[in-house]
């Protein structure tokens, strides 16, 4: 068995970013940027009223209240070129740009209006409530960096630099097939001995909220005839995941079937629990990583090993963010793989975060994943710990799309 860094290390090896692609704005949600976006202009373009008021000389305040004569009203989108003499005062509202000589705004409600004229009674220096030309980007200023994932915000801010279309990765096309007499899809009839596929479907949901393109090829019974025809399909992906058959024993047929296609098999133990029996390999220019059956071990896995791989074919450089907790409960002594617990988060009396790992970590029981929030990791051979000692927690949620 070789060990989860060095597995990962392997797989990493494997990918290198894809292409890059130019989309539209409304479709650039959640992609990774394959090219630097500077600003095509200036915002603000000019000099721009922050309030509803009037646009003055600062000069012209000295003492108030004073009248000054109004000579022009500018609203958002209006543009006023002459500039204002001593004396004068222009209506002025939110974003409309300062006509020339104005450098302050005086808020309405310091004011009174009269027929052509307005009295001030509190003054304003130079620069009140006026936005800058230039305040928020310049032109040519880079707005948004190569290798980051679109927030909306990132659509906003690019669509306010006047770029429509943005490079991005294409998104990694994830082959995801599933094996096994004893597995049906859902609505299916179900046979006294077989259960339901949900690792299909899992799996085809942690890869879209990873950012790939799921191609699910449903789910291949143990024959090898159906299952040479199920891998044929995922020629021409960048990768192909299976879920399943993946030892070497006698109902394990993935692994032999690949290996019979030409497959250089890498490696397929890893010293973790859950999670021992992944493969990783290629077939011809298809990377392939087979996940364990068993549910929980396959998405754990996934949250292991293929969001990075994915994650490294857009180009991102993720790691997993780890946090620091402290146990809920004593734990024993660990064996020779590496642990990842699935525990509940709770502040303790005292305000720290507490993992409280579940008493039962059989690999089957989605349930309990479903209702954890971290996964407690166990270096192996990790000493019996106690409640109140510092663990290292993997979150579930947020930033771990998928999972």
């Amino acid at each position: 068995m070789i060990s989860v860094e060095e597995a990962l290390a392997r797989i990493l090896g494997a990918f290198s970013p894809l292409p890059a692609e130019t989309v539209g704005l409304t479709e650039a949600l959640g992609r990774v940027l394959a090219a630097d976006v500077t600003a095509a202009l200036t915002q603000p373009p000019h000099d721009v009223s922050a309030m509803d008021g009037y646009a003055v000389r600062a000069a012209d305040l000295a003492r108030v209240p004073i009248d000054l004569e109004v000579v022009a009203e500018i609203a958002a989108g209006g543009l006023r070129r002459e500039p204002l003499e001593p004396g004068q005062a222009a209506r002025i509202f939110t974003g409309a740009p300062l006509p020339p000589g104005a450098d302050a705004i005086v808020i309405q409600e310091n004011t009174e209006a009269e027929a052509g004229r307005v009295r001030i009674l509190k003054s304003a220096e130079s620069g009140r409530y006026v936005r800058p030309a230039g305040l928020d980007f310049r032109a040519a200023e880079l707005g948004l960096a190569a290798g980051r994932r679109l927030t909306s915000r990132d659509i906003g801010l690019a669509a306010a630099m006047n770029r429509p279309w943005l490079k991005v990765r294409r998104r990694p096309r994830i082959a995801v097939l599933s094996t096994g007499d004893e597995v049906v899809l859902p609505g299916e009839a179900l046979g006294e001995s077989q259960i339901i596929a949900s690792n299909g479907l899992s799996l085809s949901a942690f890869v879209t909220a990873a950012g790939g393109q799921a191609i699910h090829l449903g789910v291949v019974t143990d024959d090898r005839a159906r299952l040479d025809a199920a891998l044929d399909q995922a020629a021409g992906s960048d990768l192909l995941v299976t879920s399943g058959g993946a030892s070497v024993g006698k109902h394990d047929l993935v692994q032999g079937a690949l290996v019979d296609k030409g497959m250089n098999l890498d490696f397929w133990r890893i010293a973790m629990r859950p999670g021992k029996p992944l493969m990783f390999g290629r077939l011809g220019e298809t990377p392939v990583l087979g996940l364990p059956g068993n549910p929980v071990s396959s998405l754990v896995c996934a949250l292991l090993f293929l969001r990075p791989a994915i994650s490294a074919l857009l180009g991102l450089a993720e790691d997993l963010p780890s946090e620091t907790a402290v146990l809920g409960r004593d734990l024993g002594e660990n064996d020779e793989r590496q642990d990842y617990l699935r525990a509940r988060l709770a502040p303790d009396a005292t305000g720290r975060l507490t993992a409280l790992p579940f008493e039962r970590q059989d690999s089957s029981m989605l349930a309990t994943l479903s209702r954890a929030d971290c996964l407690v990791v166990r270096a192996p051979h990790a000493p019996p710990a106690a409640a109140g000692d510092p663990v290292t927690i993997l979150r579930l949620g947020g930033p771990l799309l998928g999972i």
